[in-house]
């Protein structure tokens, strides 16, 4: 294993177990349902809440940039008799086969994207892969600093081979001007039998304001029907969930 694939491999794993947040598929199943089929799930990782929407019977393909993720979405997929389309692109990239009725993000992965170019560049492909009818939902977060307390603290879990995934955020630059926060984090896999293997990252956030997020979208050609919270409830400065549709439809 080189390099690379043992960084891309080390930092899967520990994402995989140490991701704090889990989706329920209740608020984007009514969305696909209010907005139509087919649906497509961006960012859909290993399959959460993805494959839940598919046991459902709702038509729903999904995609995601990195290639491990979606071996991982597979071999759910797989384990939990279900059948989904995968495609492995960016989202500022997307080039698929066909247009959707409804498209969303499952929780702010909009904010990895490192700034606005490539935000506005997303949007524009989200726009160019709706139908005239269709609807996306993008949900954005502006996150506060990491605490200093936080900041060399580590998280563990346990890997199904036995081996200790730990999690340290090292350091971090917060910039309010550029809408940016960069957290250096260190992955460790302790194996049951001594061995070390270690990986440094930087995690990038940008965020987006209400308005900066509108603005974005009108040049793009995208509507805003609504600004909404957490299932369809009301929505704050710092968390809210952009509806948008394609201007061509009014």
């Amino acid at each position: 294993m080189d390099a690379a694939e043992f960084y891309t491999g080390i930092v899967v794993d520990a994402y995989s177990k140490l991701k704090s947040t889990s989706f329920d598929p209740k608020p984007y199943a009514d969305f696909v349902g209010a907005a139509g089929e087919p649906g497509l799930e961006i960012g859909c990782g290993d399959g959460e809440p993805l494959l839940s929407l598919r046991q459902a019977g709702l038509e729903v393909d999904g995609v995601d940039s990195s290639a491990d993720m979606l071996e991982r979405c597979r071999a759910n997929a797989a384990a939990t008799g279900v059948e989904v389309t995968l495609y492995h692109q960016r989202m500022e990239d997307l080039s698929l086969p066909r247009r959707y009725r409804s498209i969303y993000l499952a929780g702010p992965t909009f904010n990895l994207l490192p700034d606005d170019e490539t935000a506005r560049r997303a949007l524009a492909a989200i726009r160019q892969h709706l139908t005239p009818d269709g609807q996306a939902m993008i949900p954005l977060w502006i996150p506060g600093p990491t605490p200093e307390a936080e900041l060399g603290r580590q998280r563990e879990a346990v890997d199904d081979e036995g081996a200790t995934l730990v999690y340290t955020p090292l350091s971090e630059t917060y910039d309010p001007v550029l809408r940016t926060r960069v957290t250096t984090v260190r992955y460790e896999r302790r194996s049951p039998d001594g061995a070390v293997e270690s990986a440094d990252r930087d995690w990038v956030l940008h965020w987006h304001t209400q308005t900066s997020a509108r603005e974005m979208c009108v040049d793009v050609g995208l509507d805003v029907v609504r600004i909404e919270g957490d299932a369809g409830g009301a929505a704050t400065a710092d968390d809210f969930t952009l509806a948008v549709q394609p201007k061509s439809f009014f």
